[in-house]
C-alpha cells in the first residue's frame, strides 16, 4: 500500500485512435513506469485514416509492456501483427473466445492484405511499385503466440502493480469491457457495447465501479428502430426473390454473418420466406460459426438452432466455387465478408451483381465514412473496385435494426449501472456528430463530466 504522504505514481491516458472515427481503437495507459495498450486496431475508411496504419507508431512498440484486447474485430485487434513486427515483445491479454477468434481473423487479414497487394501489382493500379501488404499471414500467425486467454471476471496483472478484469459486453463472442486499477485508481474501457435484446448475444454486464470511463459512441446520436431485424430483412428478401434477383449481403464475419443466417433460417423454416439457396461465401465466417459450438454459454443459440442454420446454408469453400457463384442466376442470397465492403470475396460479388436492378445489396451494421459500404448507403451509383468503375443499378438497403452496437439510450442505460458516478467520461469510437451528441447527453442527463478527446491527446488520471 502506498504511504499516505508519498506522491502517487503517474497514471495517464493517451488516445492513439478511435477519435472522431469508429476505427483504429488504441488507448495507451501509463501506470508508473509501465505502458499498457488497450486495443490495437486497424484504421479503416478514409485514406488519411488508413495512412495512419503505415505511419510510424506514436510510441516505440518495444516500450509497450502489455496489450489488452476488448474483442477480436479488426478495428480493435487488426494492427497487432504490425505492432509485433515493429518490436512489441510483451503479452497480449484477452478473453478465451477473443483469443480463438483472433486465431481466425488475424491470419485471414494478413492473407487478404497479401492478396490485395498481389492483385495491385498484377493489375498495375497501385501507385506503389511494388505494392506491399501492411503485414503478411506469417506476421499474423507469429503475433498469435503472444496471446494469453483469461476468463470473464477473473482478476489478473498484465504488468506488476496493475490489476485488470474483463466483464462481458455482448456484441460478439468474447467481447469485454476491461477495468484497470492502479494505486487505488480505476479506469474502465467499454470496448464495443452490445445491445440488451441482440438475437445472438446476451445483454452486457453492468459497469464496474470506476473513476473514469472510456465509452464508445458508434450510435451516440441515434436510436435503433422498435421493429426487429426479422421484419426489416424479410421485406427486402421477399421483394428480390419475387423478381428472381440476387441478394448480396456484405456482413462482418464475426457476429453479423451468424445473426443474418440465423434469421434467414427462421424465416424459411416458418414458411414466410421461400426456400431459395442461401450461400455463405466467407471461409472465415464459416470457421467463426464453429466457435459458437465451442463457447455455448457466451451466446443465445442452442445446438438445434445451430444445426438448422448449418442445414440451410451452403458454405462456399474454394476460390473456384466463389467465382462460379457469380455465374449463377437468382433468386438466391449470398452472405459474404467484409461488412463494409472494404475487401474480401464480397467485392467480386459486387462487380458481378451490383449493375442489375433486379438484385439488391443489403448493408447490415455501421458503415464507416470512406468505405464502399458508406458510399452505397449514401446512394452512390458507381464504386471503384479493383481499379475499375462498377455501376450500381441494384437496390441498396441499409438495415436499421442490424447493428450489434448499443444505441445512444442503451449506452446511457449501461452507464447508469455504475455503482457510483465516475469522475469523468471520455467519449470515443464515433464519428464527430455521434460522439459529441453522446457527450452532451452524458453531461445533461447524467450530470457527469464528459469529454470528446482529440487524436494523440493525453490526460493525467490524477
Amino acid at each position: 500500500m502506498q504511504d499516505a504522504h508519498s506522491k502517487p505514481s503517474r497514471f495517464s491516458l493517451q488516445f492513439l485512435g478511435a477519435n472522431a472515427t469508429v476505427t483504429g481503437s488504441r488507448h495507451l495507459v501509463t501506470a508508473g513506469n509501465a505502458r499498457i495498450l488497450v486495443d490495437c486496431g486497424l484504421f479503416q475508411g478514409y485514406k488519411p485514416l488508413r495512412l495512419r496504419n503505415w505511419a510510424e507508431f506514436p510510441v516505440d512498440p518495444a516500450s509497450i509492456d502489455a496489450v489488452l484486447l476488448t474483442h477480436a474485430h479488426l478495428d480493435h485487434s487488426g494492427y497487432l501483427p504490425r505492432l509485433v513486427r515493429s518490436g512489441f515483445r510483451g503479452k497480449v491479454w484477452c478473453t478465451e473466445a477473443t483469443r480463438s477468434l483472433c486465431g481466425i481473423l488475424l491470419p485471414d487479414s494478413g492473407r487478404l492484405l497479401e492478396e490485395e497487394a498481389g492483385h495491385a501489382n498484377h493489375s498495375g493500379w497501385s501507385k506503389h511499385h511494388p505494392a506491399e501488404p501492411l503485414y503478411s499471414e506469417a506476421d499474423a500467425r507469429a503475433s498469435l503466440a503472444r496471446l494469453r486467454g483469461v476468463g470473464f471476471d477473473h482478476g489478473f496483472e498484465p504488468v506488476p502493480g496493475v490489476h485488470a478484469r474483463f466483464r462481458a459486453q455482448g456484441h460478439i463472442l468474447g467481447a469485454a469491457a476491461v477495468t484497470l486499477e492502479f494505486e487505488g485508481r480505476r479506469i474502465t474501457f467499454s470496448g464495443d457495447l452490445g445491445r440488451p435484446d441482440d438475437p445472438l448475444m446476451p445483454a452486457p454486464a453492468s459497469l464496474a465501479a470506476s473513476d473514469w470511463v472510456v465509452v464508445e459512441s458508434t450510435y451516440g446520436n441515434r436510436a435503433h428502430p422498435a421493429d426487429g431485424l426479422e421484419e426489416e430483412l424479410l421485406a427486402v428478401l421477399q421483394r428480390v426473390v419475387a423478381r428472381k434477383g440476387v441478394v448480396v449481403i456484405p456482413a462482418f464475419a464475426v457476429g453479423r454473418a451468424q445473426m443474418l443466417l440465423h434469421v434467414i433460417t427462421q424465416l424459411q423454416a416458418s414458411g414466410r420466406l421461400a426456400k431459395v439457396p442461401v450461400y455463405l461465401n466467407s471461409p472465415m465466417a464459416a470457421s467463426v460459426t464453429g466457435l459458437y459450438r465451442q463457447f455455448p454459454r457466451l451466446h443465445r443459440l442452442d445446438a438445434a438452432e445451430l444445426d438448422a442454420m448449418q442445414r440451410t446454408t451452403h458454405v462456399v469453400e474454394s476460390v473456384e466455387q466463389s467465382k462460379a457463384l457469380n455465374r449463377h442466376k437468382g433468386p438466391m442470397i449470398i452472405v459474404s465478408a467484409s461488412g463494409m465492403a472494404t475487401g474480401g470475396r464480397v467485392l467480386h460479388h459486387l462487380v458481378a451483381f451490383a449493375p442489375d436492378p433486379r438484385n439488391a445489396i443489403v448493408l447490415c451494421g455501421f458503415q464507416a465514412g470512406g468505405t464502399r459500404g458508406a458510399a452505397l448507403a449514401a446512394g452512390q451509383k458507381h464504386l471503384r473496385i479493383f481499379g475499375q468503375e462498377v455501376q450500381v443499378g441494384a437496390e441498396v438497403v441499409q438495415l436499421a435494426a442490424g447493428s450489434a452496437h448499443a444505441d445512444a439510450s442503451e449506452i446511457l442505460a449501461w452507464l447508469r449501472t455504475a455503482p457510483t458516478p465516475p469522475r469523468g467520461v471520455f467519449v470515443t469510437h464515433g464519428e464527430p456528430d455521434a460522439a459529441d451528441a453522446l457527450r452532451t447527453r452524458i453531461k445533461h442527463e447524467l450530470g457527469w463530466p464528459a469529454h470528446f478527446p482529440e487524436y494523440l491527446e493525453q490526460v493525467e488520471l490524477a
